[in-house]
């Protein structure tokens, strides 16, 4: 009789391995017919608090999670691939991403990420990729702007991005194309309104409080993304500390002529030795951009290269990397992206034109948090100038270049581990 008992015990141990079925999400390139909406799915099971594990560099950066009905019918509703497979399946998959030979590894993500967007109410559409992609990927964010920077505010959450910001208070240099437009002059108007209601005499002044303010929660442990002009502008203001650097038609009076011998390179995160473009005339923040050579370049030959890293040594870039493709086509901004001589020595780069010496995606570590730099406006649209039509996402679901966006928006969810020494 105990011998019947004990094979029973086992068929129903065996049989309830056979019968688990974990889904598996595939993000390779055949398999995945949306890959922007399966980053909203992995958020949205971390905010139904059910943990999910990101298989680096296992087809395109899969993300595998256990069965439940309604994942199965939100990736239905939503569009995203999915297969449902056994447990010894799952395992098998997982034995051979342990396989210490190959470039694989599990990063379990366990909770969903407070994300804040660094952005005025009235942003005009063509103004961010970022949002554009969140809201296609059904990712909730908050909007943040000067006051709730300023007023502490930041702490509260775990993820920001600066949007298309121009930190250094010269409205974005469009004065030359732009100053008499009723957009331009309502932007500046406003900004000096706010600037004066928040205490400021100008509003550089109140941009480089808020530049303070994203310095400290980065150092608290928070997570920094921006692209564009919210990238180079955002160091020059770190950079121009107590410096004057606006001409009278931005804040009334003249810049230090001196300006450029007391710019203090410890204060950035990513740049150094840079020169500013003191002309306000120029559509142009210094000598990082790089968007001349890309003039020169073309678009069919403008592409950039993701570094391959190590996914067991280097978990954290091989997490930021997660692509189905490693040739990214590249695409314009103000800033489109930084030439590699003025990059810190210390800022790891993970995309790169090497054929003009430019790099477009860097990242780096600030005190306790961590930042990504990302070149360009927007990655499906090659030059998008003022008043284009936003990007509609639902004609690019697969593209590799929001992707880099998504995979930062999923950083902060991982597990914390060790890193390996």
């Amino acid at each position: 009789m105990r011998q019947l008992f004990t094979c029973l015990v086992l068929f129903v141990l065996f049989s309830s391995e056979l019968v688990a079925a974990y889904i598996l999400i595939p993000m390779d390139e055949s398999s995945q017919k949306n890959h922007l909406k399966a980053y909203g799915i992995a958020y949205w099971i971390l905010q139904n608090d059910i943990e999910v594990e990101w298989l680096l560099n296992y087809r395109g950066g899969s993300f595998l999670v256990n069965q439940y009905k309604d994942i199965e019918e939100e990736c239905i509703v939503r569009g995203v691939s999915f297969e449902v497979i056994a447990n010894v399946q799952a395992q098998q998959i997982k034995s051979e991403i342990a396989n210490p030979e190959v470039n694989k590894e599990i990063v379990k993500l366990h909770k969903s990420p407070k994300i804040a967007v660094y952005s005025p109410k009235g942003k005009q559409p063509w103004d961010d990729a970022v949002t554009l992609v969140l809201t296609y990927a059904e990712i909730p964010y908050d909007l943040v702007y000067d006051s709730a920077c300023v007023a502490g505010a930041l702490p509260t959450y775990d993820w920001l991005h600066l949007h298309h910001e121009d930190f250094t208070g010269q409205y974005g240099k469009f004065y030359k194309a732009f100053r008499n437009a009723p957009w331009y002059q309502k932007r500046k108007a406003e900004s000096e309104a706010r600037a004066k209601r928040l205490g400021y005499e100008k509003v550089s002044n109140l941009k480089l409080d808020v530049a303070l303010n994203i310095r400290n929660f980065t150092a608290g442990g928070g997570f920094l993304f921006t692209m564009c002009s919210g990238t180079d502008s955002y160091d020059i203001a770190l950079a121009a500390e107590g410096v004057d650097i606006c001409e009278q038609m931005f804040d009334g009076d003249g810049a230090d002529p001196q300006a450029q011998d007391k710019l203090n390179f410890e204060n950035t995160f990513a740049f150094r030795d840079f020169r500013l473009s003191m002309n306000p005339l120029e559509y142009e923040f210094s000598t990082i951009d790089g968007s001349k050579a890309h003039n020169r370049l073309g678009e069919s030959r403008d592409k950039f290269m993701l570094f391959d890293f190590s996914a067991k040594w280097d978990v954290i870039p091989t997490m930021l990397c997660q692509n189905h493709t490693r040739v990214i086509k590249g695409f314009m901004g103000q800033t489109t992206d930084f030439y590699k001589k003025f990059v810190k020595s210390n800022v790891l780069v993970m995309g790169e034109n090497k054929s003009i010496g430019t790099v477009r995606y860097i990242h780096g570590k600030f005190g306790n948090g961590q930042w990504t730099f990302y070149g360009g406006h927007d990655p499906e649209d090659y030059r998008h100038y003022v008043n284009d039509a936003p990007t509609d996402l639902n004609l690019h679901p697969n593209s590799p270049g929001y992707r880099l966006i998504l995979n930062n928006i999923l950083f902060p969810a991982a597990k914390k581990k060790k890193q390996k020494t």
